[in-house]
């Protein structure tokens, strides 16, 4: 029986929900690309960026996804032929580190314990075995979207710094920013990268990197770079398009500016203890329906598991199945497993643009289609994540 008349719902870890203030926004004609109202928005976005991140450090902004400005990152920092350290934690800081070894880098990857964050120690450990300074940068994820783990940025930049080590700490945030804490200046972090589709709340297309001044004096160096990355090109002063690389991505400017006006409006700390609450929710879901051969964490450590997303290994529950029911039959997208978990969990994204009635009816529809399979449930995860939106209400 198909129920999924009504509004289609995504709960997948990114993209994540468009306001309407949003979409709206990016409801207008083909303005003047080269002045006027355009090149205002588009350089009060660029003056206002840096304040997300919490860095004095300068921002610059692409027409792309993540997985592009990890290449600009790399380009406008690195020599061919300069190792990096790659911090594993799941998928994504192993898929920038290959992108480093296609752009002509030789990488190390430092794997973390399994189903845990990165161990800070090990990383000390071998910065301070790397006595020649051979490693030119180090490369880690704040929030792995594949795993769920929550990386400690702030105690990975002290290990770096107790290394005596001078490797550039790059850091990947493209699920985390606008979700929780982050403090670049503050934390010891030369290279921020983000997106827009997560807790940005713009749909997918741009791509963001925050640098500070080591960074800017390594691309002063850096060999790798290219025309359509360049950081000195996008830096340009007198052409406005310069700093897009060419025609300006209308509709996201206007959407990002409205994206920043709601963030403004409720501020970064209340954005972030929200989605403290709604993770604690999920959360709060996941120990209630876990039982003997059904779902558990996939990060053990309770203390690292994110407040943006969550993946849950489905024991003898079909996960696949489980999505395909919850999308097909009640309209509701949560998220598939990715790489080595495609077929034995799938993810809950609790992000952005987000109330309890969406979060509710997320885990409520997940408990149901989990009771139409038959899944061993320990007791019902609705009911406990309730419970902690009534706490939350209170206050």
């Amino acid at each position: 029986m198909k129920l999924n008349r009504g509004r289609m719902l995504s709960s997948m870890p990114g993209p994540s929900v468009i306001p309407d203030r949003v979409l709206g926004a990016m409801h207008v004609s083909m303005p003047n690309i080269y002045k006027g109202a355009l090149l205002e928005t588009s350089m009060s976005i660029l003056d206002e960026l840096p304040s997300i991140v919490r860095t004095n450090g300068r921002v610059f902004m692409a027409i792309s996804n993540g997985h592009g400005v990890w290449e600009m990152s790399l380009t406008n920092t690195l020599c061919r032929g300069d190792n990096v350290l790659v911090l594993e934690s799941g998928r994504f800081a192993v898929g920038w580190g290959e992108q480093a070894k296609m752009l002509g880098a030789q990488i190390e990857v430092l794997n973390a314990p399994e189903r845990g964050p990165i161990d800070p120690d090990a990383v000390e450990a071998r910065l301070r075995a790397d006595k020649d300074h051979t490693i030119k940068a180090v490369l880690a994820v704040q929030i792995d979207t594949a795993t769920g783990v929550w990386n400690d940025i702030a105690a990975i930049s002290r290990a770096i710094k107790a290394a005596g080590h001078p490797a550039l700490f790059m850091a990947d945030c493209i699920a985390s920013v606008g979700c929780v804490e982050y403090l670049m200046d503050e934390w010891g972090v030369d290279v921020t990268i983000g997106a827009s589709q997560k807790g940005l709340m713009v749909p997918p297309g741009l791509g963001i990197v925050w640098a500070n001044e080591r960074a800017m004096a390594a691309h002063e160096k850096a060999d790798m770079r290219t025309p359509y990355w360049d950081w000195s090109a996008r830096m340009s002063e007198d052409a406005h398009y310069k700093r897009y690389c060419g025609t300006a991505p209308v509709q996201h400017i206007y959407a990002m500016r409205a994206a920043l006006d709601m963030i403004a409006e409720e501020g970064l700390e209340a954005i972030w203890q929200r989605h403290e609450i709604f993770a604690d929710a999920v959360r709060a879901a996941i120990e209630a329906w876990s039982a003997p051969g059904g779902l558990e964490f996939y990060i053990k450590d309770q203390a690292h598991r994110s407040n943006s997303t969550t993946t849950i290994l489905s024991g003898s529950v079909d996960a696949v199945r489980l999505c395909e029911l919850c999308e097909q039959g009640a309209g509701l997208t949560i998220g598939v497993g990715l790489g080595d978990l495609a077929d034995s969990s799938f993810r809950i994204g609790h992000m952005g643009h987000l109330n309890p009635p969406m979060l509710l009816g997320t885990l409520s529809t997940i408990e149901a289609a989990l009771q139409a399979m038959g899944a061993p449930l320990g007791a019902s995860g609705a009911a406990a994540a309730t419970a902690v939106i009534a706490d939350a209400m209170k206050n």
